[in-house]
């Protein structure tokens, strides 16, 4: 997906979603995550970008944020970094899946961190189940 599938309004990123927007009213799907799981396995991994590429996508949908880096900017950083943009990616997500939490009304923890520190000590896989668990639940 690029850049210009998204329509994205001239609102603030945190007033869309409140406001629910969804550009071009387009919404995520939910993804099985077993079957992710066991495709990032029998792929050596290969599928795990794709994955981590479409959980960004979707997040960016549900925030509405055009200055949000594109999945393809988030692999290419991830790569050239030795993942250390990651672990960031990781933190920032979480902290925007808790944002959209709460403007839903759906209590919130630090997911963000629980995120970075799965992923540092080699369960990456783990905080990408989680968080595809939290994107299904928003869809």
């Amino acid at each position: 997906m690029n850049n210009q599938q998204y329509d994205f309004s001239q609102q603030d990123p945190q007033q869309n979603a409140q406001q629910g927007y969804q550009p071009n009213g387009m919404r995520p799907k939910a993804k099985s995550i077993p079957l992710c799981i066991i495709l990032s396995i029998v792929t050596c991994g290969i599928y795990s970008l794709y994955w981590l590429y479409c959980m960004n996508e979707d997040v960016r949908l549900m925030t509405g944020d055009p200055s949000a880096p594109s999945g393809g900017m988030v692999i290419l950083l991830s790569i050239i970094t030795c993942d250390i943009y990651l672990l960031y990616w990781m933190y920032k997500q979480g902290s925007n899946i808790d944002m959209l939490k709460t403007q839903r009304g759906v209590p919130s923890s630090s997911t963000g961190l629980v995120y970075l520190l799965l992923t540092v000590f080699g369960l990456g896989i783990v905080s990408y189940a989680l968080m595809q668990n939290e994107i299904n639940h928003l869809a």
